[in-house]
């Protein structure tokens, strides 16, 4: 401390003597030049500074400013991490999402092929089973059209044998037969 007043003063001294000016330099005090009061005058100022730990109490503001952004730094840093986490985590969520989605549609054409396989198989049953019953309703009818056909002929064979024996048989050929049945008997 004692070096920097005397360095002051020194310099104060060395600038009043090689100024340069040749006019007089105003003086007070008993001789003390203006320059030497600056110089005495900044010494002081930097005493009362220093003994007021004006540069202890910068620093430790600068230290609190160096903390609080260090502390801002780390939250920064801790945020990024969190950031970088929950990037990875739908990163993730989203390949899951990809994948399941894939899943899905392979289940899904799976479950399409098996419903399209049993649409067949019941659409080929069920063309079996009506060509079977048109089948059936075509023999019915065939039965009845044969049915049909043999009452038709039964009847005109009846109402043709019933004519022949009409005209063919009379009363007295049914007595001599029935006389011939009778004494067969």
């Amino acid at each position: 401390m004692a070096n920097l007043v005397t360095l002051a003063i020194l310099a104060a001294g060395a600038v009043a003597e090689h100024g340069g000016h040749e006019a007089a330099e105003p003086v007070a005090f008993g001789g003390v030049s203006a320059a030497q009061i600056v110089a005495a005058s900044m010494a002081v100022l930097i005493l009362v500074a220093l003994f007021l730990k004006v540069p202890a109490t910068a620093a430790k503001g600068l230290d609190g400013s160096i903390a609080e952004i260090k502390k801002a730094l780390d939250d920064a840093k801790a945020l990024r991490g969190e950031a970088e986490q929950l990037r990875a985590d739908y990163a993730k969520r989203i390949e899951g999402a990809q994948q399941e989605a894939a899943q899905l549609v392979a289940h899904a054409q799976t479950e399409a092929a098996a419903i399209i396989a049993k649409a067949e198989a019941d659409t080929s049953a069920m063309i079996a089973r009506r060509e079977k019953i048109a089948g059936e309703a075509i023999e019915a009818a065939e039965r009845a059209a044969v049915d049909g056909l043999r009452a038709k002929a039964a009847s005109a064979a009846a109402a043709a044998a019933q004519q022949l024996i009409a005209s063919n048989y009379g009363a007295d050929a049914d007595k001599a037969q029935v006389d011939a049945a009778i004494a067969a008997l």
